[in-house]
């Protein structure tokens, strides 16, 4: 077999977890950046510390690309047993490179090439079999015809906290890889001739957990607790990297219950505070969600979903706990919910987060999920110096009312240490926040006053994207992070009659939304889950009777060839015009 690719190569590399799968990413996506490259990487891995099988996704391009493929061209085999977990990925046109006792257990099944590499015997060669990953990295990056000082410089860099000798070792593995890829490359049986683009090289590598977490601080955030629950617990624990430099708060606490009043209490006395948890660590913080939400107080959520009931699939993704957001919390009070479709909207929407938590006094929660966080690709630099760090706490005088009633609903929001008492209680309250039983007069004001500030914040409704010609005929409907898959889906199909409607904000809906749907013949709603929670919620606020969903429970990302095929299926071959 020879192939030869020129505009984009899906690396695919797994192992057992604790071979530094993620280091390969690292370094790799690290290095593609500085050489000039495209890229899109995301991981998937088992819930364990060692043994099981991690992998790793990486497409490198002469274009952007943004979004997870099922084609494998290079798969890397570091374990017994990754070429039948991928099995279903594996086409004629893979070439799996590995050591022959790894792949021949599996491969006399598929009718994929192999180019056999002694790894792990190199690897302890060097004195460890974790040098496998970097023999793996200098294979590509030989493949890219990748300077290899640029990969010395990053070495460096990676592995300065573990001495010269670690570095030297590393270097070594790059450089046996690389021979490798020469020695490969001269075989005849791939040949990756993908030339750099010409982009700036002021672009960024940013991944979902990272910007989250930039963009809490972009926020004004300046506390965070959270008790340890994947996939979200890396976004705290990349600020509590950087806590001294941010002047942060980041705490572990001893369980959920106590991290969502810990933030409560931070922004009763004028701090900008976030709770980070996914869908099992936030069922116990409903109590709170409730108290912040008759005490008014804000607060912020980054509830990251994954698989459930229960533990569930704890490193995989799903879209879920969308109903366990919109209906969270005993009573009834108002909330605002964004759902990143991409990285960057990730750090917008959480920036912007902090704003309106701080503004309307309410919960605001950022839902993301394991898919969207663990991805990476290269990008503008974010515009940060545009965001402001909205403020609106007062001082109080000797007549205030921390509930007073107001023409918006919003009252002022003053914090202990003016002249005034700043009175708080979890009963229904009046207008000074004591206790009271008047049921016809204050309570129901109480309740009306709580609900009149959405009449205010769904002014500032974000309107859903619309990607398609205005007279379209079919309309795919998504929200989260199944924005690039579904996008370069449709770029693919080139039908000038489906147009794609994304969702950003799940909660208020958009009034512009009714009049996209109207115009549809038929719509067809794509989610991770298995109920279809977003076609209900948009039944219920606009009457909508979609046609079809696709919808994916198994705890894999949807590919973008998956959608591509199901959306045809769907609508039919022959409606579909191709261009």
């Amino acid at each position: 077999m020879k192939t030869k690719l020129t505009e984009e190569v899906s690396i695919v590399l797994c192992g057992a977890a604790g071979l530094g799968i993620q280091t390969v990413e690292e370094l790799l996506t690290k290095v593609l950046k500085k050489s000039g490259y495209h890229f899109f990487a995301t991981k998937e891995y088992m819930s364990r510390v060692r043994g099981g099988l991690n992998s790793t996704e990486i497409r490198v391009s002469k274009k952007p690309v943004k979004a997870f493929v099922e084609r494998i061209d290079l798969f890397f085999v570091f374990s017994p047993g990754a070429v039948s977990r991928h099995k279903h990925r594996l086409s004629k046109n893979t070439l799996i490179i590995g050591e022959h006792e790894n792949i021949m257990l599996d491969l006399g099944k598929y009718d994929s090439d192999m180019f056999e590499i002694p790894i792990t015997e190199e690897a302890q060669k060097l004195g460890n079999k974790v040098y496998s990953n970097s023999i793996a990295v200098g294979i590509i990056t030989g493949l890219l015809d990748i300077e290899l000082t640029l990969l010395d410089e990053l070495l460096s860099q990676r592995f300065a906290m573990k001495g010269s000798e670690v570095i030297t070792k590393n270097s070594e593995a790059v450089r046996i890889g690389y021979k490798y890829a020469k020695d490969l490359e001269e075989s005849g049986r791939l040949i990756i001739d993908i030339q750099p683009a010409n982009q700036p090289t002021d672009r960024v590598l940013l991944g979902g957990t990272e910007a989250v977490a930039i963009g809490a601080l972009a926020g004004g955030c300046n506390n965070v607790y959270a008790y340890p629950m994947s996939p979200s617990t890396g976004v705290w624990t990349f600020l509590s990297q950087h806590q001294k430099e941010f002047d942060l708060i980041v705490e572990q606490v001893e369980d959920e219950i106590a991290a969502v009043n810990a933030v409560i209490g931070s922004w009763f006395v004028g701090g900008r505070g976030m709770v980070t948890t996914a869908g099992g660590g936030f069922a116990l913080m409903e109590e709170g969600i409730s108290l912040a939400g008759i005490t008014e107080t804000p607060i912020v959520i980054h509830l990251a979903q994954r698989p459930g009931p229960a533990t569930g699939l704890p490193t995989r993704t799903a879209q879920e706990d969308l109903n366990l957001a919109l209906y969270s919390g005993h009573g009834e009070f108002p909330r605002i919910i964004f759902a990143p479709g991409t990285i960057e909207d990730a750090f917008y929407l959480t920036q912007k987060a902090f704003n309106l938590a701080d503004k309307y006094q309410i919960p605001v929660f950022i839902l993301t999920d394991q898919y969207l966080l663990n991805s990476f690709y290269d990008m503008p630099q974010l515009d940060i110096q545009s965001l402001k760090i909205e403020s609106h706490t007062i001082e109080t005088n000797e007549n205030y009312k921390r509930y007073e009633f107001t023409a918006s609903g919003i009252s002022p929001r003053g914090i202990p240490g003016g002249k005034g008492l700043v009175a708080v209680d979890s009963h229904e309250h009046d207008e000074e926040g004591h206790i009271t039983e008047d049921l016809e007069f204050m309570r129901k004001k109480m309740v009306e006053k709580r609900f009149k500030k959405k009449d205010s914040f769904i002014k500032e409704t974000l309107p859903p994207e619309f990607i398609g010609d205005n007279d379209f005929t079919y309309l795919i409907i998504s929200w989260g992070s199944t924005y690039h898959i579904i996008a370069e889906a449709l770029k693919r199909i080139k039908n000038k009659q489906i147009a794609f409607l994304h969702f950003k904000q799940i909660f208020p809906l958009s009034q512009k939304t009714k009049d996209y749907l109207t115009q549809a013949k038929k719509i067809i709603v794509i989610e991770n889950n298995f109920t279809s929670q977003f076609s209900v919620l948009l039944a219920s606020t606009f009457g909508m009777k979609h046609s079809e969903s696709i919808l994916k429970y198994t705890g894999a990302p949807f590919s973008v060839e998956e959608i591509q095929e199901r959306i045809l299926q769907l609508l039919g071959v022959d409606s579909v015009e191709k261009q």
